[in-house]
C-alpha cells in the first residue's frame, strides 16, 4: 500500500478516497469501495536528462518538460520558444528556449522524433512552467523515433542521487 500511495504521488495523483460502506441487509458484511482518481500521466514513468529534462512515454509519443529542479533554478519564466509542430528533433540537441527573470536557458530534447504537439497553454503562460512543470506546465509532445534513448535516461531515484552528487 505505501508503494501505491508513493507511486501515486510521484505521478501526481488528485485524491485518493477510501469509502466504506455497510449493508444492513447483510450482517457482518461491509463493501469497500476504492476510488483512486489519478492522472494519465500516472501510466508512463518520467525519465530524466544530466540536462534537467523530463520526458514521459506513452506508446510512441513522449511528453517532454523541465524538472522541478530546472524551474525553480531558472526562477520565473516569462517566455518560451517551443519546436514548430512536425520539426525533426534529436537526442541532446537544442530545441527551443526558455527565458526567464534571472536566466535564459535551452530546451535540449531527451529524445529524438518528431513533435506532434505543443502547450499552446505554457506559450500563452510561461508561469505554468513554475507552478506545474509536470503537469499543465510540460512543454511538448514528440513521437519518439527510438524509445531505447529513453530508456537510457535515470529514473526518478536516479535522477535525485544526480541531484545529490553533481554541482549544478
Amino acid at each position: 500500500m505505501a508503494h501505491l500511495v508513493r507511486q501515486m504521488a510521484r505521478c501526481g495523483a488528485r485524491s485518493i478516497v477510501l469509502l466504506e460502506t455497510s449493508f444492513l441487509s447483510a450482517p457482518k458484511a461491509s463493501s469497500f469501495i476504492r476510488n483512486i482518481a489519478t492522472t494519465h500521466k500516472c501510466l508512463a514513468e518520467r525519465r530524466y536528462t544530466d540536462k534537467h529534462e523530463w520526458v514521459s512515454l506513452d506508446g510512441k509519443i513522449g511528453t517532454v518538460g523541465i524538472s522541478d529542479y530546472a524551474q525553480d533554478a531558472l526562477g520565473d519564466v516569462v517566455y518560451t520558444q517551443l519546436p514548430d509542430i512536425g520539426q525533426e528533433i534529436k537526442k541532446e540537441e537544442e530545441c527551443g528556449a526558455l527565458e526567464s527573470v534571472k536566466a535564459a536557458s535551452e530546451i535540449m530534447s531527451p529524445c529524438s522524433g518528431k513533435v506532434v504537439e505543443k502547450n499552446e497553454a505554457v506559450e500563452n503562460k510561461p508561469a505554468l512552467i513554475n507552478t506545474s512543470c509536470y503537469d499543465e506546465g510540460w512543454l511538448f509532445k514528440v513521437e519518439v523515433s527510438n524509445p531505447e534513448e529513453i530508456k537510457n535516461l535515470m529514473d526518478e531515484d536516479a535522477y535525485n542521487e544526480f541531484l545529490k552528487s553533481d554541482p549544478h
